[in-house]
């Protein structure tokens, strides 16, 4: 390896989003010298247009149901509810700016150099900053990569009449109609907020089923309980066509339909933003998947250069990346060698209305890797609906593996599941048995006790 001292940082990081922001700051707690650019916004897509804003809108979208399920507790509002966008979405930009001056604040805190600037890999060791001053250039023992995703939409008819999820935080105006086109994460968290805050909403996806790869009784029950909610679901089909109408845009499905909407979300799915990243010229490719390959170590092809995050294989999650970020740096700069990440016991959580919750296998990649499996489920309408008058409904589900007892798979749907499930986790990554749960002390009444409470075995 060369002497540090030939360069000027002994690590330059590309892209202050939540793992490189982490990355930065850990190695600079070495006692290492560190810089980071950034050519957009401190706290990357979490912060400004993911699950900061998303969460804050998620929020208010729910106080549409506890305005409903008041009355039965007695309450008696001055008249009805109305929603105001505007207060909305710029209350949520006034979070955002006090969040960006935090990250800065906490990079300077750590002695990390900050340059406002778009960068681009010019050798092994070397980075070209464009900012408003022109082009300078870095160089770096080591590389990090941390730029994230960046939203994807189709090619179709009138595809430029939709927008991406980095856009519909700050429509200048409420849509009363609201269209989403794709089954992952935003599209139905998205549909479920805007239903929520009053628009009439359409989500449509080309396969029969949204969710791809949960469980599936947890699929199933969530299209019910927000079909409930009014969320009017097109499964199935796609867009043909998107037409601007007098009022609005007219959206030609596959199956015939034309539905007229104000708003299209195209939530389609996110690639690896290295666009001008100068990957090409340092011989760096990406996989089958669209990922950059990488080793044990965070290293790519070129070993001085690093990458982590939604740039990488595994779950797009911020915690993902922050984790990974903290390996990284344990790995390069503090000299030990951390315990590999447990990829399989990530909690996660949708913010759909309502919410899912879940840790470990579904029940169906259980099925695939163990002999014989227990499944445990409750499906219940929660203690708070017994005044509410709402007919919502709460799932959960614990999976098994007979042989050993252990807990492999935990899913929730319903208030809080994220919450709870975050709890749960803990359990299903240290191996605990269904003994363990069943010898745990409800804490009651609350709908969390149910996980140390079922008891009646629902199949095998």
């Amino acid at each position: 390896m060369a002497d540090v001292s030939e360069y000027e940082y002994d690590l330059l990081v590309i892209g202050a989003g939540s793992g490189g922001v982490r990355a930065a700051r850990m190695a600079a707690a070495t006692g290492a010298k560190v810089a980071i650019a950034e050519d957009r916004y401190l706290g990357g897509t979490c912060v400004n247009v993911g699950c900061v804003p998303k969460k804050l809108y998620s929020y208010a979208a729910h106080f549409h149901d506890s305005f409903d399920d008041a009355a039965g507790f007695g309450w008696q509002l001055p008249g009805p509810a109305s929603f105001d966008w505007a207060t909305l979405r710029d209350n949520k930009i006034s979070e955002i700016k006090r969040l960006n001056g935090i990250y800065q604040r906490m990079l300077e805190g750590a002695g990390v150099t900050l340059f406002n600037a778009r960068a681009r890999l010019a050798d092994a060791h070397t980075v070209t900053l464009s900012g408003e001053h022109g082009d300078i250039s870095v160089t770096a023992q080591k590389i990090v990569l941390a730029t994230g995703g960046w939203p994807w939409v189709p090619d179709f008819p009138g595809s430029e009449h939709a927008l991406d999820s980095n856009q519909i935080f700050d429509l200048d105006t409420f849509p009363k109609r609201f269209l989403v086109l794709g089954g992952g994460y935003i599209a139905v968290e998205f549909s479920s907020i805007f239903n929520g805050l009053g628009s009439e909403t359409h989500l449509i996806y080309r396969s029969e089923l949204f969710l791809k790869g949960f469980d599936q009784q947890v699929r199933e029950f969530t299209c019910a309980e927000m079909e409930r909610k009014g969320v009017n679901l097109h499964f199935n089909t796609n867009i043909e066509r998107i037409e601007p109408g007098q009022d609005g845009y007219n959206v030609h499905l596959t199956n015939g339909d034309v539905l007229e909407v104000d708003v299209v979300l195209a939530a389609t799915g996110r690639k690896a933003n290295i666009r001008d990243l100068g990957l090409e010229a340092l011989g760096l490719s990406l996989d089958d998947t669209g990922k950059i390959p990488i080793n044990e170590r965070f290293e790519t092809a070129l070993p001085s250069v690093l990458a982590l995050g939604d740039l990488i294989t595994g779950p797009e999650l911020t915690p993902v990346a922050l984790a990974e970020a903290m390996q990284l740096v344990d790995i390069h700069f503090a000299d030990t060698v951390p315990q590999p990440l447990d990829y399989s016991t990530i909690p996660t959580a949708v913010f759909c209305h309502p919410n899912i919750g879940t840790v470990g296998l579904s029940e169906e990649a259980a099925r695939e890797k163990f002999t014989d499996i227990r499944v445990y489920s409750t499906d219940f309408r929660a203690m708070k609906h017994t005044l509410s008058g709402s007919q919502e409904r709460t799932l959960m589900k614990l999976v098994v593996d007979d042989a050993t007892d252990v807990v492999v798979g935990a899913h929730m749907v319903g208030d809080d599941a994220g919450e709870i499930i975050q709890g749960i986790a803990i359990a299903v990554r240290a191996g605990l048995t269904k003994q363990d749960f069943d010898r745990t002390v409800g804490i009651h009444p609350t709908g969390a006790e149910e996980f140390v409470t079922l008891r009646t075995l629902t199949r095998r």
